[in-house]
């Protein structure tokens, strides 16, 4: 059985963006095909392999997709995909879009049981794993998920699919009955079970022809971890990933020209579906990828590779800054550093701008269909006003507007009030993924999306951010912003980096706790943060009463700030605070 995904928007208004232009109204892979045969040879993927040109790239994609249809992977099939940064993770997604099925993507290192939740509740019939990266053995952690290994006699060659049920069948008592089909990718034995990714890949592919699905149909499945109990899961549509989100980047392009983009941040995250479906199918640019960030790493790719375009988290910014300021070396200036995922404070912009030597661009934006960012000629990430410029919303993209918080109807505040940040637009996607609850939570009853965001539009038309309306430490009854504070803290001379938590406590129910990197290794006490915000204007209430230093803030696989890690670490007595 397929799981239904259907779409929140009217179809007359999705019509209308393919109507005038807004969005190409074609697959992926077909975008993919046209960029190929314009440009035969144009390099589209740069990795630690080495270089893959567009024509080598579509003949590894068009091997796989046959291959995926051998096994029985049909239009409407969600398969996983759990690989590293590189050339098999973008295959594996335009093989999925050539054969019409659905891609989930979920980074490397992402946990067994949060996998075995996301292949339950989307009822994925396969999943393409990664054999062994960085300790992690994904593709036999999922065979054992799903239950017994197939029979013996399963194998690619045999032109069945095998897997965990073998012959076909559904999966074991694993928890995971629509899966029946674990394909295991890179170097190393695939485990007893599964199907070889490299087997895959030497399937003739002369007979194979692209399903050419619908460009309102969907294609890929973002996740996000958010505030909920699970990750949530947001389907996308073709025209919602090439148009909506290709208009995003198009917006950062200089004169046309395909960029050249160096992705921080893995493809597998909701920042990374920037990658195959916009910067190659809609923009014919290169992607050069790493499978495991680290400043050093980053910092080559960039000397080496040249990229227009560096995509990734505040956090990565400071670090590679660090390390520059350690050692110095000259660097080729991108088009710009695109910069999203958690706040993006002044100091930080003002240093990247300089030390890159390109403008910075603050992009605020979610998985679950928000976007706007500050472009190429805004050199300004904050000026004068509340929270963070997020720059102005473009209709091409998605239209923003402020509305009362926690209604089912878009209702819009006064102009200048705070409210919740709505979106709704060419790349709002399809709707949450076997969550009716989470389309009843998040959006409202014409589309809009409910971002849990609190933010105001100027008068001028810009946006800014200002807090959140579900993230926040209550202590004794009253609400604090993790983000205001932040912040606040990230203007201090002395500090590099910050991330603000809630930790548990017995009397107040909750207590404000601030994680800090320093600039200089001096450690500030907790009197000296709050006396710095009180400069600043803070109210004392909203003060943190916890201090943690560390000497770099911890990523998710992802590449977010992991706030759960920073909480474990206040459970240590000798942590600052009260």
């Amino acid at each position: 059985m397929t799981i239904v995904m259907h779409d929140l928007l009217p179809a007359e208004l999705r019509r209308s963006w393919t109507i005038d232009g807004t969005c190409p109204d074609l697959d992926v892979y077909s975008l993919y095909r046209a960029r190929q045969i314009a440009d035969l040879h144009r390099t589209a993927v740069i990795d630690a392999k080495g270089k893959l040109c567009y024509t080598a790239l579509d003949r590894k994609v068009r091997c796989l997709a046959a291959g995926l249809t051998g096994l029985g992977i049909r239009p409407g099939d969600v398969v996983g995909v759990q690989l590293p940064g590189g050339r098999n993770a973008v295959i594996a997604d335009l093989a999925l879009a050539a054969i019409g099925a659905v891609a989930l993507p979920f980074p490397v290192g992402r946990g067994g049981r949060e996998a075995a939740s996301l292949l339950r509740r989307s009822e994925a019939v396969a999943v393409i794993a990664a054999i062994e990266h960085r300790g992690c053995r994904h593709a036999a952690d999922l065979l054992a998920l799903a239950g017994e290994p197939g029979e013996p006699g399963d194998s690619v060659e045999s032109g069945e699919p095998a897997g965990p049920g073998g012959d076909g069948e559904p999966g074991g008592p694993g928890g995971l009955p629509a899966l029946r089909t674990v394909i295991a990718a890179g170097p190393g034995t695939a485990p007893e079970g599964s199907v070889s990714l490299s087997q895959l890949l030497r399937t003739d592919s002369n007979a194979f022809v692209p399903a050419r699905p619908d460009p309102e149909s969907a294609v890929r499945i973002l996740v996000s971890s958010g505030s909920e109990a699970e990750p949530k899961m947001i389907a996308y549509s073709h025209n919602a990933l090439a148009g909506g989100r290709g208009n995003f980047l198009a917006s950062l392009l200089k004169d046309g020209q395909p960029p050249r983009c160096l992705f921080l941040v893995p493809l597998a995250s909701a920042f990374g579906s920037n990658g195959t479906a916009v910067a190659l199918a809609r923009h014919g640019g290169t992607l050069v990828v790493l499978d495991h960030f680290t400043p050093d790493a980053a910092l080559d790719a960039i000397a080496e590779h040249e990229p227009t375009h560096v995509l990734g988290v505040p956090t990565m910014i400071r670090m590679m800054l660090d390390r520059l300021a350690e050692q110095p070396r000259e660097l080729p200036a991108p088009t710009a550093l695109v910069l999203g995922g958690s706040v993006l404070d002044a100091a930080t912009a003002d240093e990247a701008r300089r030390v890159f030597g390109c403008p910075v661009v603050n992009l605020y934006g979610s998985a679950d269909g928000v976007n706007c960012h500050t472009g190429l000629g805004d050199d300004a990430v904050q000026v004068a006003g509340p929270g963070v410029l997020a720059g102005h919303p473009d209709p091409r993209v998605t239209d923003i507007r402020i509305a009362v918080p926690d209604t089912r109807e878009m209702k819009e505040m006064p102009s200048g009030a705070v409210g919740e940040i709505v979106a709704r637009g060419p790349m709002t996607p399809l709707c949450y993924v076997g969550a009716p609850e989470l389309d009843a939570r998040y959006r409202t009853a014409d589309g809009w999306v409910r971002t849990g965001d609190l933010g105001i539009l100027t008068e001028d038309g810009a946006l800014r951010v200002v807090g959140r309306l579900r993230d926040v430490v209550i202590r004794g009854g009253a609400n604090i912003s993790p983000a205001e504070v932040e912040i606040e803290l990230a203007a201090h001379p002395g500090i590099r980096d910050v991330v603000c938590v809630g930790v548990p406590d017995p009397r107040m129910g909750e207590r404000l706790a601030a994680c800090v990197v320093t600039r200089d290794g001096h450690a500030p006490t907790l009197d000296e943060l709050c006396a710095h915000l009180d400069g600043r204007g803070l109210e004392r209430r909203k003060h943190p009463e916890r201090l943690l230093v560390v000497a770099a803030i911890p990523l998710t696989p992802a590449g977010k700030p992991d706030r759960a890690s920073l909480r474990e670490q206040f459970a240590d007595p000798s942590v600052q605070g009260v």
